[in-house]
């Protein structure tokens, strides 16, 4: 049965802004960065979530299986956005795998530690791993993935 949670931060969230969309196979991707991007400004992008999330760990984020915050500098975001692209399909995909494999609905808002701590958790044999980044032109360069892989 999958779990929709509403985990957002309290009082004690001193992120002062509002809740980031993340899509949920991004928890991986986030993890294993290492500076390689479709485009110089998708580098730049990705780095500034990176920074803000690990500047602010309990940010509420939303688990989504759409384009989010690292999408928005990608070059195939209007391709992704439209959802009719075998791309995109593909991609989607990733994300709904990585929510049934951790039992959360999309739209799940949790603290990002927390979704964090919830991945590396649930996500450590190869079966699942493979499941997930089976497609990603990414994961020979992905340090969560050449981690998790072993």
């Amino acid at each position: 049965m999958l779990e929709k949670s509403k985990h957002t931060s309290g009082s004690g969230n001193k992120t002062g802004s509002k809740c980031m969309k993340i899509r949920a196979h991004h928890l991986c991707c986030i993890q294993g960065f290492q500076g390689y991007g479709y485009s110089s400004a998708f580098v730049a992008n990705m780095r500034t979530v990176i920074s803000d999330i690990k500047a602010f760990p309990s940010r509420p984020i939303e688990l989504v299986s759409e384009c989010d915050v690292i999408c928005i500098s990608c070059p195939s975001e209007r391709e992704c956005s439209t959802q009719k692209s075998v791309n995109s399909h593909r991609i989607k995909n990733m994300d709904l795998v990585v929510m049934e494999k951790l039992k959360i609905e999309e739209g799940t808002v949790m603290e990002a530690n927390e979704a964090f701590r919830l991945i590396n958790s649930k996500l450590h044999n190869a079966p699942d791993i493979e499941d997930i980044c089976e497609t990603c032109k990414w994961r020979q360069k992905c340090l969560w993935y050449i981690q998790a892989e072993r």
